[in-house]
């Protein structure tokens, strides 16, 4: 994977780049970007950049290290990306190149496997990695679930989990001489799944073997290891923009910009929510939102039962989804009720008459309203509330807050 090829903050991999041509690498960097925010693409890409041959095809490699031990000039003949067509640079991008290695949660195979290492599972790795880069660990999760022969056989199998057998797994493989590289990479995602076992690691971190190089992916500080954070250079990966997402759907996915700019407003700087939406057509979205307001509206017990069953029947992922849809509609309709009607051009047409249709039924302060609760209730589902009640409660509030106008309920 190449640094052009990672949807990701371009300051960010500038900094990396730089990194590496002024010789100011740390032996661990924690890259700290929120879900979506495209940090594990970025590390790999990274790694990629370390261990390309083009990028190391230094004029005295003996005179020059990697982290900065003896200070030299800048070299400028440094590429701004890894080549891509280099033995090294082929078998990174496949995810098999001998030198790199990867950590991440695993899950047990069943009750009596003990031992839970990253390398049961590499090659559901590379296929995860190959098809979802963006993805979230949970997806990770069930990716693994679906296509590994495992036995759920225990609440507690249904956890991952980076095992104190996997952290002596890794003091193994860096003790070992590099196969083809001048350097090994040892990418871990999601330390934060880490336990106490993970002080394990610290004296290899602290002096670890030459040319080697830690890279934690992380979207959590709080959740680290302080021993673990402490030991580590700070890359933070901010969230996308907004045009940043809309370039990327309308570069990679050839989306309209109308509609690549819906998606990228709805997102809010997550990637992976935007390639969800992607495969959700936003016109069926209003849709359940437009019919789930007329069964309230209505009163329609009957009706609001058997929608309440079919959202039941939708994912944790798409209920959210739907939330954050539902949230940015409303947010169009608050919109246009301060617009002058010259700059309603800025809603798109397909959610102009939405915008239009919910100010006739309720004010700017109902519908900020509302907005609270649906981030309360995408809050709820991030937790495992009971979708079914928590829709119902949900359809209760709105009812009294745009039939009675009545904000005493959420307040």
């Amino acid at each position: 994977m190449q640094f052009n090829q990672v949807i990701a903050d371009n300051q960010t991999k500038q900094r990396l780049k730089e990194l590496v041509q002024k010789n100011r690498l740390s032996h661990a960097l924690l890259f700290l970007g929120r879900e979506g925010s495209g940090a594990l693409p970025l590390a790999i890409a990274f790694a990629q950049y370390v261990l390309c041959e083009k990028v190391n095809a230094k004029p005295d490699k003996s005179a020059i290290s990697l982290f900065g031990e003896q200070q030299i000039e800048q070299n400028t003949a440094l590429s701004e990306d890894s080549c891509g067509q280099c033995s090294s640079c082929l078998k990174a991008n496949r995810l098999v190149h001998p030198d790199l290695h990867f950590s991440y949660p695993a899950l047990k195979r069943d009750s009596n496997h003990k031992q839970v290492l990253s390398t049961d599972y590499i090659t559901e790795w590379r296929q995860f990695i190959q098809q979802y880069p963006y993805n979230n660990v949970a997806d990770w999760l069930d990716f693994l679930k679906e296509n590994s022969k495992l036995k759920i056989d225990s609440p507690a199998n249904k956890q991952g989990n980076i095992t104190v057998h996997e952290c002596d797994d890794i003091s193994h493989k860096l003790s070992l001489k590099s196969f083809e590289s001048d350097y090994k990479i040892l990418i871990m995602w999601m330390p934060e799944f880490l336990g106490k076992e993970g002080n394990k690691l610290l004296k290899l971190i602290e002096e670890p073997p030459p040319d080697t190089l830690f890279i934690f992916v992380a979207e959590d500080e709080h959740a680290i290891l302080p021993t673990i954070l402490s030991r580590t250079q700070l890359i933070k990966i901010p969230s996308l923009s907004t045009a940043e997402i809309e370039e990327a759907l309308i570069k990679n996915y050839q989306l309209a910009t109308e509609k690549a700019a819906e998606i990228a407003a709805v997102s809010e700087g997550n990637f992976r929510e935007a390639l969800q939406l992607l495969q959700a057509p936003q016109d069926d979205l209003q849709a359940q939102v437009r019919e789930w307001l007329n069964i309230i509206l209505k009163n329609n017990v009957a009706s609001q039962l058997k929608w309440l069953d079919e959202i039941n029947k939708l994912g944790r992922e798409k209920q959210k989804q739907f939330l954050k849809y539902f949230i940015h509609l409303l947010e169009q309709g608050i919109r246009a009720g301060y617009l002058d009607e010259d700059y309603l051009d800025i809603i798109p047409e397909n959610e102009r008459d939405f915008a239009f249709r919910i100010n006739k039924i309720c004010g700017t302060e109902a519908q900020e309203a509302i907005v609270e609760e649906l981030n309360n209730a995408i809050y709820y589902i991030e937790r495992n509330a009971h979708a079914k009640m928590l829709f119902h409660a949900l359809s209760i509030r709105f009812f009294h807050i745009i039939k009675d106008n009545s904000l005493i309920l959420v307040h």
